[in-house]
C-alpha cells in the first residue's frame, strides 16, 4: 500500500462542485429530446465545468456525445448532429480535482452487458468504493477508469445475474452502495432516477408536457419550461416508462438524513427550490443572521459575485446600511490565461475589479460565501482598500471549513483549510480586514430550517452522519485520508 495524502483543487481558491445529471423521458412527439437535454446541461453547467456529455436510447440503440469543455464547446452544431430524438436521454456536466483530465471518467457512461446495454451518470461519491473494486477485480472485473459511475455500473451489472428484473438489481445495488449519489440511468425501456439513502446530493422529477424530467436541481426544469413535481426522496429509485412514473424504496433506511448544508450556501443556483428551501430564500436569511451575529456600523454592504450578493441584500436589510455594488465581475475570461502558479495570480487579478466610485471613502462591509485557503480573500481586501476603503470588514455566510467532505464536494485534505492553520483573529490580520467573522453552524441551519431533511454540516463540525471511508482508491492504489 502506497501512502499518500491527496490534495484538493488549487486552480482557485474556491471550493468545486462535483457533478449535474438530467434524464428525460420523451412521451411527446413535439419536443427533442437531444435539444431539451442539451439545454438542461447549461442549466446546470454551475456543477462541473470540466466535461459534458449526452447519450441517447434510439430504440434500443446507445448513441453517446461526450468530452472535455464546457457544454458550449462539447455540444456544436457538428456534434449534436450524431444524437438522434430518442426516447430517453441523459446528459452530465462533470467537475474533477485531477490535474490529468481523464476522458475515460467522463459521462455518461455506457456499459454493454448480457441483458443489454445502460448509460449511467452520478453525482456524489461512493465511500466504500475502495472495498468494491477489490472485490470486484478478484471476481476478474477490468476498469477503465476510477470513477464512480463505473464501479455503480459494475455492481449493477453483477446483481442483475441474480435478479428476474433491473428495478430489483438497482435495489440489491442501493444496499452495498454506501456514501452520496444522485443517479440518473438510460435502460433500452426505461429512465431510473435514484438517491442515496441520506439524501446528501439533490435530485428531482419533473414534466414538460407529458414527458418526464429527472435532473440535479429544479432550476432546470424551470429553464425548459417544464413543471417542477417533487424531490426524489432519500433511499428511494423511481422508473419513468411508457406507463408513467413509478416508485420504490431501498429495504436500507438511514437514521437521519444527511442534505449536504453547503448546497444552500454556494453550490446550486439561487433559483433552485432543494428539498422545499429555496436557495435564493436561504442565503437572503443567512445574510440577515449574520447582521444578527455581526451587526457592524458602515456605510455600504457589498457582496462578492456572485453567491456572496444575495446574502449581502439580506445583510442590508436587516441592517439598514445602503446595499452597493462593490464589484464588477469579468464574465468573459478564457480558461487558460497561463499556467500553474501565474495562471491563478492572473484570474485573481482579472475576474473581478472594486468599483471606485462605489467604494472610496467609505467604511465597506463585504460578504462572501466562503473562505478556502484565503488568498482570494486577501486579494478582495486589498481592491476595496486600493479603492479608497476607510475600513473593510469582511463578513463569511459559511462557518470555516475545517474538516473534508466525504459526500460529493471537493474538499478532501483539511490541512489546506486556512481555519486550520490561523485563527480567526491571525487570519484578520493577514488579509488586512478591520473585522472577519463567520457565520455560525447554528445560523447557517436556521437559514435552511424548513427543509424536509436533515442537514449535514460535517465539514464544518466534523461531524457525520453517514460512515465515512479510512480509504480511497485512485490510480489503482488504496490511499490513506488525512484525518
Amino acid at each position: 500500500m502506497i501512502e499518500k495524502y491527496i490534495d484538493i483543487d488549487k486552480r482557485l481558491d474556491k471550493i468545486n462542485d462535483e457533478c449535474g445529471v438530467f434524464g428525460i423521458y420523451r412521451n411527446d412527439d413535439d419536443i427533442n429530446s437531444v435539444l431539451i437535454a442539451q439545454d438542461a446541461l447549461f442549466g446546470l453547467q454551475h456543477r462541473g465545468q470540466i466535461s459534458a456529455g449526452i447519450t441517447v436510447n434510439d430504440n434500443g440503440e446507445f448513441i453517446t456525445v461526450k468530452e472535455l469543455g464546457m457544454v458550449s464547446e462539447v455540444f456544436n452544431q457538428q456534434s449534436i448532429s450524431r444524437l438522434r430524438n430518442g426516447t430517453i436521454a441523459v446528459g452530465h456536466v462533470r467537475y474533477t480535482s485531477r490535474e490529468s483530465l481523464d476522458r475515460a471518467s467522463n459521462q455518461p457512461l455506457v456499459l454493454r452487458y448480457k441483458e443489454g446495454s445502460l448509460a449511467i451518470s452520478i453525482n456524489g461519491s461512493i465511500t466504500n468504493f475502495s472495498d468494491i473494486r477489490r472485490e470486484l477485480e478478484s471476481g476478474g472485473a477490468i476498469f477503465q477508469s476510477n470513477s464512480n459511475a463505473e464501479l455503480m455500473a459494475y455492481v449493477m451489472a453483477s446483481e442483475r445475474c441474480y435478479t428476474d428484473n433491473l428495478e430489483d438489481a438497482v435495489l440489491r445495488s442501493m444496499e452495498k452502495l454506501k456514501g452520496a449519489y444522485s443517479t440518473v440511468i438510460c435502460a433500452p425501456t426505461r429512465l431510473i432516477g435514484l438517491r442515496d439513502m441520506y439524501g446528501f446530493r439533490p435530485l428531482c422529477i419533473g414534466k414538460i408536457k407529458n414527458s418526464y424530467i429527472i435532473t440535479s436541481e429544479s432550476c432546470v426544469i424551470d429553464s425548459i419550461g417544464g413543471e417542477f413535481i417533487r424531490d426524489v426522496e432519500p433511499g428511494e429509485m423511481v422508473v419513468i416508462d411508457s406507463e408513467g412514473l413509478h416508485s420504490y424504496k431501498s429495504r436500507i433506511k438511514a437514521d437521519k438524513t444527511s442534505f449536504c448544508l453547503f448546497e444552500y450556501v454556494y453550490v446550486a443556483r439561487p433559483d433552485s427550490i432543494l428539498n422545499g428551501v429555496s436557495v435564493h430564500n436561504a442565503r437572503f436569511m443567512a445574510g440577515e443572521l449574520l447582521y444578527n451575529e455581526y451587526p457592524i456600523e458602515a456605510d455600504l454592504v457589498c457582496g462578492v459575485p456572485d453567491s456572496g450578493i444575495i446574502a449581502a441584500e439580506g445583510y442590508s436589510k436587516a441592517s439598514g446600511i445602503p446595499y452597493g455594488m462593490g464589484f464588477v465581475k469579468n464574465k468573459y475570461i478564457g480558461r487558460t490565461v497561463g499556467t500553474g502558479k501565474n495562471k491563478k495570480q492572473r484570474l485573481l487579478k482579472t475576474r473581478l475589479t472594486a468599483l471606485k466610485s462605489n467604494i472610496n471613502g467609505k467604511r465597506v462591509i463585504v460578504i462572501d460565501d466562503s473562505i478556502v485557503r484565503g488568498e482570494t480573500s486577501k486579494h478582495i481586501v486589498n481592491l476595496l482598500r486600493e479603492a479608497g476603503a476607510k475600513e473593510v470588514h469582511m463578513l463569511i455566510c459559511s462557518p470555516p471549513f475545517k474538516y473534508p467532505c466525504y459526500f460529493g464536494i471537493d474538499m478532501h485534505d483539511k490541512d489546506n483549510f486556512i481555519a486550520n492553520k490561523m485563527s480567526v483573529e491571525e487570519f484578520k490580520e493577514y488579509i488586512g480586514a478591520n473585522t472577519l467573522g463567520y457565520i455560525s453552524i447554528n445560523g447557517l441551519k436556521k437559514s435552511a430550517e424548513k427543509a424536509n431533511i436533515d442537514l449535514c454540516d460535517g465539514c464544518f463540525s466534523g461531524i457525520y452522519n453517514a460512515e465515512i471511508p479510512r480509504t480511497i482508491f485512485v490510480d489503482k492504489y488504496a490511499m490513506k485520508i488525512k484525518k
